[in-house]
């Protein structure tokens, strides 16, 4: 089993540099899968209560025969229910979907700036962190300024931001901001979604050189920038090959190198959390 690095947050949050996605891995099938790559070797599980599989993701827990207290179990709250009442509610219901007795990480998925409840979602993770309903809290997709706002109003900062990161959104100035104020950034489609990332001859003359895949050189890129990335795998060969992502280390050249490759219009499906909007 690979071994697996650690990075800790400002409030001693610590998590492994590496987690595992579970969007669209639902039911029977999906659990089994959850299961697999815990054998393997992951212990953060990302999921969301949008996502429609927290189910699924705490019967992979049960039946993969790890201690429950190794594992980093996550979901996330829909915009459709920051109204502080309607954010406790949803944060137990997806304590019970997952037959768990607590959820280790529960983050906000989207600010919806626009609805501009984010304030009072927050204040219902707080207290459900102070009743241990989860044991820590955090945001998706924050920009500074919706993060300051949390800090003004509440005094407390999330441990964890998980926004988009891949090399053609490399999101400097996030990962600079976040690691200021000793929040983790976690990367969501760290390989890119359904766009041609893992063929760029940059990243794929790369891979060649350190007899690596691809997707393992976007995924260690991740992990040396300070990311966490978060991929998904069905298949247990690649929930393996991006796992022994960890042990591959690229030079600062190469580092930059795949930075450069970002763009302007990089987001993968151009969701600006300035005005994007998910309910």
């Amino acid at each position: 089993m690979t071994a697996i690095p650690t990075v800790t947050a400002y409030d001693g949050l610590t998590l492994p540099v590496i987690g595992f996605g579970t969007y669209r891995l639902n039911g029977a099938a999906g659990a089994e899968t959850i299961a697999r790559a815990i054998d393997h070797g992951y212990t953060l599980l990302d999921s969301a209560f949008n996502y429609e599989n927290e189910g699924a993701v705490g019967r992979g827990v049960r039946i993969s025969g790890r201690d429950r207290a190794e594992l980093i179990v996550t979901s996330k709250l829909p915009g459709r229910h920051h109204a502080y009442d309607e954010a406790r509610v949803t944060i137990e219901e997806s304590v019970y979907r997952t037959g768990l007795d607590y959820l280790d990480l529960y983050l906000i998925h989207w600010p919806n700036p626009r609805v501009g409840k984010y304030v009072e979602a927050w204040r219902a993770l707080l207290d459900a962190r102070e009743s241990g309903l989860v044991k820590a809290v955090g945001v998706c997709n924050f920009l500074p300024e919706h993060l300051e706002r949390l800090q003004a109003e509440t005094g407390v900062l999330p441990s964890v931001n998980q926004i988009e990161l891949h090399p053609f959104f490399p999101q400097t100035d996030a990962l600079a901001y976040n690691a200021e104020h000793g929040i983790l950034t976690q990367a969501w489609s760290p390989l890119g979604r359904g766009n041609d990332l893992l063929r760029h001859p940059v990243i794929t003359g790369i891979a060649q050189a350190h007899d690596a895949t691809p997707g393992q050189v976007v995924l260690a890129w991740a992990m040396a920038r300070g990311a966490i990335p978060l991929p998904k795998a069905a298949s247990e060969a690649r929930q393996i090959e991006n796992l022994e992502a960890v042990q591959l280390q690229l030079s600062p050249d190469e580092v930059a190198a795949l930075t450069a490759l970002g763009r302007p219009d990089g987001r993968t499906s151009g969701q600006d959390p300035a005005s994007h909007e998910e309910f």
